[in-house]
């Protein structure tokens, strides 16, 4: 007897739902109070383990079938696509275009165009002359959160990583063609690195200087999220796209021979800000990592002499009158003030070097009494150094009137054509000219007085070089300054406004004799230059879509062709085909067999029993027997069919009838139109061809289909290679030239390179200035997994030297190599 149905109390008996399926009322009321005392870690766990129950459960009612049935299906589709003539098909034809074309717009145009740049091809020195190879880079600009803030943030990030890999695959290029030995970096390495709160000091505004309006509101959020931390992944970031290629190119065949040297040291008024509106936290910041911005440096028997004019500035600004700025602009005069000094010694240090000699003089080693001691004899460097020709190194360009023309190599406008008659260029040409104003936290120009000073006191100025302008610029200025030919060098970066980015080349050549003066003094210029231009991006993805056109049309047209033309379309048909012949439901056991004749006339004797009024199989009245004639056609027509084919039920060739399914809608065909024929079951149908199928599908049908699937599998192919293209970048990574323990190689610390960044007494002292100095003891230990390790500079605050990162190794005094404990002097006049 049923058990009887309860509506109290009671959970439901004998089907489970008490325990199994459900609660009762009383069973439910007393998991309610029951859940009221529960913590919310209890809750989490059971809604965990009934997470974990459920998924058990469906896993195995539904879930493993359904996961057989998708790698079946994918297993069928797969062999369906790899077929030679599915493989080797038109869209896979325009998928290979695709790929060189990526190709050559993401690699090969950038080694085309830097290999047109190389040194043979524009040098013009004596036979048997070995010049000093230099290139100069300026403004990378690495984009980041203040440069576009107002996009959203996953626009930024693609943005970042299409910069980042321009400038990777550009200097790459650079350093593996040009093979420099000496880089310079003329200011400008980040975009916003001025805005990143530092860990220390004052980060507030100037008074006289607060963030434009478009930025007030975005200073809240800048000064949580991108501090101390985020600056120096930043600067890791600079040293993976331009610090690891240097490294690598050290270790190459041939380069042990080289004195090589990158100097990042100058900044820019994106990494400080510009004059009033400098923060001393900022500077200190920068200079502890990169180096000082004011420094000499002999290269190519020429002195370099680097002036951080952004600070400079500061001194000719309107708020130096009523503000104390000395800390800003000091530093900066007394380095001028003290250059001829500085550059006899750094002269005299090369020469000794150049000799294989220590670069640095030793003092007599002797006891004295300290009455009687003798403090005349001190050595010191710099006495009767010959005079070099200098270069002068500044991140601002220096004065010139209104209009000055830039000369045709500008890429912003070109000169002004000149009215008839006129042989020389329109002069003022505003229009090529570097523009002559100011702006918060910017100047185009210095000051006419910084100008004709910085000239002055470093002396001997044959050139002059710059930044800051992103398009090139050349001029020769006025006597007042000494007619000092300048180069403001292109942007390499491709977001800095400029379509076509660049870089300078410089090839020196100024040989000395033992004394170290020149052997051809004044005959001929000891420097040469060339803009070398990098891909015009724009230009690129122009080409990108010109050739996406292309194929959209190509495939379109294409698919026109299929059904005019009885082409095999790339479209393949869904996968629910037994023998290409369309059916709606899925059947185990065949759905075809050897026509004969049907079902009902081919049913075998009764044999005694009567079956006039028997039902077929199929559901339709049985008819009365056949005269024996007929049978006997029957058998043998069936019997010659079964021994042609050999087969069984669905498989033997020849003529076949398909058996219609239980599920098909009565009275429809597989066209999905009315055919009274098939009411009731019907006759059997002749099955359809397997080879040459007819589409059930219209013209229309037909050609928007293959459109769809031929243009969806280019694009999702080509995306595919741009992605991966885009995700290796032409990357180089230190681990690759570290050894199990995190060290550099043997080879890449014996060879001769020198990449001239923060010293690590600059490192420490500001990290001293940090409460506590332990978050950036952390941050070292980050930065030095990304990049230090690649200069062997791991901080330690309590064993600080004072020398350079890398220590440049020279040539002893027995012709090996080793290391010279050699500084820059910046002690003598801090």
């Amino acid at each position: 007897m049923a058990p009887p149905y309860n509506s109290g109390s009671q959970s439901y008996g004998g089907y489970g739902y008490g325990h199994g399926y459900g609660y009762g009322k009383s069973s439910y009321s007393h998991h309610r109070r029951d859940s009221d005392s529960t913590s919310l870690i209890e809750d989490i766990r059971a809604a965990v383990a009934n997470g974990v129950r459920w998924s058990w459960r469906f896993w195995n009612e539904r879930g493993k079938h359904m996961a057989v049935a998708t790698l079946v299906a994918s297993a069928r589709r797969l062999r369906r696509n790899l077929t030679y003539n599915r493989i080797f098909s038109v869209p896979h034809l325009l998928v290979a275009l695709w790929v060189l074309v990526l190709l050559w717009g993401e690699r090969w145009t950038f080694h085309t165009k830097v290999e047109s740049c190389r040194w043979d091809k524009w040098e013009n020195w004596p036979a048997g002359a070995e010049p000093h190879h230099l290139v100069f880079v300026a403004d990378p600009q690495l984009i980041d959160p203040h440069s576009y803030p107002g996009r959203p943030w996953f626009v930024n990030d693609l943005t970042v990583l299409v910069t980042d890999n321009y400038l990777r695959r550009s200097y790459n290029q650079l350093i593996s063609q040009l093979d420099p030995e000496t880089i310079f970096f003329l200011g400008d390495l980040f975009d916003g690195g001025r805005e990143w709160k530092t860990a220390h000091g004052d980060f507030r505004d100037a008074e006289w200087a607060p963030h434009p309006k478009e930025e007030q509101k975005y200073l809240k959020k800048w000064n949580k999220k991108y501090n101390e931390f985020y600056w120096l992944k930043e600067y890791a970031r600079f040293g993976d796209i331009f610090m690891a290629p240097w490294v690598k190119a050290s270790q190459a065949p041939g380069a042990e021979h080289k004195r090589r040297k990158l100097i990042a040291s100058l900044p820019g008024n994106h990494d400080l800000g510009f004059g009033a509106d400098i923060k001393i936290p900022v500077r200190n910041r920068f200079e502890a990592y990169f180096g000082e911005g004011n420094r000499i440096d002999v290269v190519g028997n020429h002195t370099f002499v680097s002036v951080d004019t952004v600070s400079l500035s500061a001194e000719a600004s309107p708020e130096a009158r009523k503000h104390d700025l000395r800390p800003v602009y000091k530093p900066t005069e007394h380095f001028l003030l003290d250059i001829p000094r500085l550059k006899r010694r750094a002269v005299e240090k090369e020469l000794r070097v150049q000799r294989g000699l220590e670069p640095e003089l030793r003092f007599n080693h002797r006891i004295e009494d300290l009455d009687h001691a003798n403090f005349d004899d001190k050595p010191f460097l710099g006495k009767g150094a010959p005079e070099l020709p200098t270069i002068l190194l500044t991140h601002v360009p220096l004065y010139r009137p209104p209009g000055t023309p830039c000369g045709p190599l500008r890429e912003h406008w070109p000169p002004s054509k000149p009215p008839a008659g006129q042989t020389g260029p329109v002069i003022p040409d505003h229009r090529n000219a570097i523009s002559v104003s100011r702006g918060y936290q910017y100047q185009n120009v210095l000051s006419e007085h910084h100008s004709i000073s910085l000239i002055e006191k470093i002396g001997n100025v044959v050139h002059a070089f710059s930044g800051d302008d992103h398009d090139y610029c050349e001029l020769t200025h006025a006597a007042n300054q000494h007619n000092v030919p300048e180069i403001t060098v292109k942007s390499i970066s491709m977001a800095m406004g400029v379509p076509t980015p660049g870089f300078v080349m410089v090839s020196m050549y100024n040989p000395l004799d033992v004394h170290g003066q020149p052997l051809y003094p004044g005959k001929q210029p000891t420097l040469q230059t060339h803009l070398c231009l990098l891909p015009t991006q724009s230009t690129t993805y122009i080409r990108y879509v010109l050739f996406a056109l292309f194929s959209i049309a190509f495939l379109t047209v294409r698919a026109f062709l299929v059904p005019v033309l009885k082409l095999t379309p790339f479209a393949l048909e869904p996968d629910n085909y037994v023998h290409n012949a369309p059916r709606r439901g899925g059947f185990l056991l065949p759905v075809f067999k050897a026509k004969v004749e049907d079902y009902e006339e081919y049913a075998l004797p009764s044999n005694g029993f009567s079956s006039s009024s028997g039902r077929g199989q199929n559901g339709v009245a049985g008819t009365a027997a056949r005269s024996s004639h007929s049978s006997k056609k029957s058998h043998r027509h069936h019997h010659s069919s079964k021994s042609a084919g050999g087969g069984k039920w669905g498989w033997a060739p020849g003529p076949k009838i398909e058996i219609p399914s239980d599920n098909d809608d009565e009275g429809y065909n597989n066209r999905g139109s009315y055919d009274a024929y098939d009411v009731g079951g019907g006759k059997w149908k002749a099955a359809k061809r397997s080879k040459g199928l007819p589409s059930n599908k219209s013209t229309v049908q037909v050609v928007v289909t293959e459109i769809w699937t031929t243009v969806w599998r280019v694009v999702w192919m080509a995306v595919f290679v741009f992605g991966w293209l885009a995700y290796q970048g032409g990357k180089w990574r230190a681990k690759e030239y570290e050894n199990g323990h995190g060290h550099l190689d043997e080879s890449v610390a014996a060879s001769r390179w020198d990449l001239q960044l923060g010293t690590s007494k600059d490192i420490a002292r500001y990290g001293d200035a940090v409460e506590g100095g332990g978050e950036l003891r952390e941050v070292n230990d980050f930065i030095s997994f990304h990049l230090l390790s690649i200069a062997r500079l791991h901080v330690d605050y309590k064993n600080v030297n004072s020398c350079a990162v890398i220590r440049p190794v020279t040539a002893s005094a027995n012709g090996r190599a080793g290391e010279a404990d050699f500084c820059d002097g910046r002690e003598e006049h801090e």
